[in-house]
């Protein structure tokens, strides 16, 4: 039993829990140290063996007619301490499935939180990274309405942490708050490419920063990321030689842009969510790709039914005349078009206890592949994911 599994029985049979008021929230600390934590405990399978489904990329293997818990489960347990009425600090470790295939836990947070007043927050260390609305709590299950975040639009986002700064000032505008922040730092992460093969991502810059504006039911979040890769893919590990060929296969010191929009709707019980973004690629290994997302749903008691609908739409690249014909076909494996209708429902148990089930259709063309994990070159397009999962605080 590796380590990942015994911090999961420990939880399991951990006798009863305290219900963090946010543990989530930056600066939702009392006074001195407190303790909180969060977990998911899922299961999911597919119809389909042709690929193999996964959360998003920084997974190395995916769901099939099998069924796994992997792709879902996560462990996360967060210290704070608070200094004085402005200086905090917290410490965030999780074990999910990673880019090696472990379990091992991994340092998430681990940043200084300084606010000289109300309305501006100052935070340097590790943090989670937003480069979307709601990117740096999507492995808190009990934080989102779904049983996990789309990812026919977050999927190919890998990274998850960066070491580094951010600030954040708000101000009242009209009759709503205008928050805005800017962050910049470097990835300490890895990704998975092919089999057992990784991606070194550390040393790649992250930059960006968002403007978010919130009145009544309504919050809108307009976001601009970068990121300047620092280390080439291990293409040459699969065809010795290919970077050589064809350069504009290269990604080091290339740029990656990320545009994206939000908007959430949330009068109660109805809450409606949509999120577009646009992706840029200066290397031609990845294409540039659109993608949005849909989510409407209803509470009703401790039960909230809900209905989503996500699209993605990559762009193939061109290459010179004097380029391989295999460096097109590399970039092809970052292909996607597809679409995924998706229908399930959380229960509120308790206040710090939900139970989700989720049912997934996801349509596309048969050389929509980026998505996915394995060897999907010979998929069908189709394929229906079945969901179940227990979320907890404590």
């Amino acid at each position: 039993m590796n380590i990942g599994h015994i911090l999961w029985l420990a939880l399991i049979v951990s006798p009863g829990s305290a219900a963090a008021a946010d543990p989530f929230a930056t600066g939702a600390v009392n006074s001195g140290f407190t303790l909180n934590g969060f977990g998911t405990l899922g299961f999911a399978r597919s119809d389909n063996d042709q690929a193999q489904y996964v959360r998003d990329l920084s997974q190395p293997y995916g769901l099939t007619t099998n069924g796994t818990a992997k792709v879902d489960s996560v462990l996360g347990l967060q210290a704070a301490y608070r200094f004085d009425n402005k200086l905090d600090g917290m410490l965030q470790a999780i074990s999910r499935y990673r880019y090696d295939g472990s379990y091992r836990p991994e340092i998430s947070w681990a940043f200084l939180h300084y606010s000289p007043d109300p309305d501006l927050n100052l935070r340097v260390g590790r943090l989670g990274t937003e480069f979307y609305m709601s990117a740096d709590s999507r492995l808190v299950g009990y934080a989102n309405l779904t049983v996990r975040p789309p990812p026919d639009y977050f999927g190919p986002l890998i990274f998850s942490y960066l070491d580094g700064f951010d600030v954040d000032l708000a101000r009242p505008v009209a009759n709503g708050l205008l928050r805005g922040k800017l962050f910049a730092g470097y990835s300490p992460e890895s990704s998975p490419f092919v089999g057992n093969i990784t991606w070194d991502l550390s040393g790649t810059l992250l930059a960006g920063g968002y403007l978010d504006y919130q009145t009544g039911p309504w919050q809108i979040r307009l976001g601009h990321v970068q990121a300047r890769f620092n280390k080439e893919l291990p293409l040459d590990a699969l065809v010795p030689g290919i970077i050589e060929a064809a350069p504009e296969l290269s990604v080091s010191d290339k740029w990656a842009r990320f545009d994206s929009l939000g908007v959430v709707y949330d009068p109660g019980p109805f809450q409606f969510q949509a999120m577009f973004s646009q992706t840029r690629h200066d290397s031609a290994t990845y294409e540039d790709t659109r993608a949005g997302y849909a989510i409407a749903s209803y509470r009703i008691g401790k039960a909230t039914p809900y209905l989503g609908y996500s699209r993605t739409l990559s762009k193939a690249n061109r290459f010179a005349p004097t380029s391989p014909p295999l460096a097109a076909q590399i970039a092809s494996a970052t292909h996607s078009d597809q679409y995924t209708w998706f229908l399930g429902g959380r229960w509120d148990i308790r206040k710090d206890l939900d139970l989700k089930a989720q049912v997934d259709w996801v349509r596309g063309s048969p050389s929509s592949i980026f998505p996915f994990r394995g060897d999907p070159v010979v998929w069908d397009g189709r394929m229906t994911v079945f969901s179940l999962t227990l979320d907890f605080v404590f």
